[in-house]
């Protein structure tokens, strides 16, 4: 999808607010005239809650974070210099931090799947290895530029794309959701997924219990005896069990519990195809980190009859 990356920047600027809490300053510089660049609109949200985390995680003590973009230019001589740059016009967005900074050793490994600069059970690793995964699929580049004590600043380039945006463009105001403080069980055997939706959920205020299949959700909810208000499963799971039936089960433990379907189908194919009653609740993947919570907030807040 064709997107302007300055609106996505102000949509989300509200919730990154919160994801870095109240000891970091958030300071967002969007350049005027910028061009539109082509990329899955959840994966682009995912690509910048990954990097704010990161930045976060590198500042304990507080200190401050800067998102920018601009319209660039990369000739010749840089894409000599730089393997697998084609030379022409880009939008770069960069995600600054006044945090701990990196060494060449650690910046060497930091795109590789499992690599952490965390402490053990602080993180999987997995977060730079998908933001380096998705702006390469999306004919982009990602450098990383760091010294210990000074600081991080990671920068993308994605082409710039000429056509008008596939909605029309409006500068608009960041998107309100809605905190929460529900429960929530999350089903979902795609880890990249999984942690992004989890990662959403809690910054914004719910509890989620998080498994990867059917069994693995049936035997969290025997071991939780709180309410738990609303069930998120893909359709289709691992482990012989099905999102339709790990929910069917469930029900008739907890009959209050409300369902909310996720697919990389569209909704009309699940339907078509017998997998899904028609008339509930789905949300297609990928989905923005906005989009999720507004369902969300859809599901839980619909009365019964």
């Amino acid at each position: 999808q064709i997107l302007h990356l300055n609106e996505t920047v102000g949509q989300m600027s509200k919730m990154l607010r919160r994801l870095l809490g109240e000891n970091i300053d958030l300071v967002i510089q969007l350049a005027p005239e910028l061009g539109m660049v082509k990329i899955d609109p959840g994966q682009m949200d995912q690509v910048l809650i990954n990097l704010v985390v990161n930045a976060r995680d590198a500042m304990p003590q507080g200190g401050r974070l800067t998102i920018e973009t601009a319209n660039i230019e990369l000739d010749d001589a840089y894409a000599r210099a730089q393997v697998e740059v084609i030379p022409g016009r880009y939008i770069m967005l960069a995600i600054s931090d006044s945090g701990q900074g990196l060494d060449a050793a650690a910046q060497a490994h930091l795109f590789e799947p499992f690599f952490t600069t965390k402490e053990r059970g602080k993180g999987t690793g997995l977060g730079l290895a998908t933001v380096h995964g998705i702006i390469n699929q999306s004919g982009g580049h990602i450098w990383v530029y760091s010294e210990p004590g000074q600081g991080t600043t990671f920068k993308i380039y994605l082409p710039r794309i000429d056509e008008a945006p596939q909605t029309p463009h409006r500068v608009s105001d960041p998107v309100e959701t809605q905190p929460g403080s529900e429960t929530i069980l999350l089903v979902e055997d795609e880890m990249m997924v999984r942690d992004f939706a989890q990662r959403v959920l809690s910054d914004e205020g719910y509890m989620v219990l998080a498994a990867r299949s059917g069994p693995e959700a049936l035997q969290i909810v025997d071991q939780y005896h709180q309410t738990i208000s609303l069930l998120i499963t893909d359709v289709i799971l691992p482990d012989g069990m099905s999102g339709p039936e790990t929910a069917e089960i469930l029900i008739a433990q907890r009959p209050a519990l409300k369902v909310l379907y996720i697919s990389g189908y569209t909704d009309n194919a699940i339907v078509h195809h017998g997998v899904l009653d028609p008339g509930v609740f789905f949300l297609e993947k990928p989905f923005t980190a906005t989009g999720l919570l507004h369902k969300i907030r859809e599901v839980i807040d619909r009365r019964e009859g």
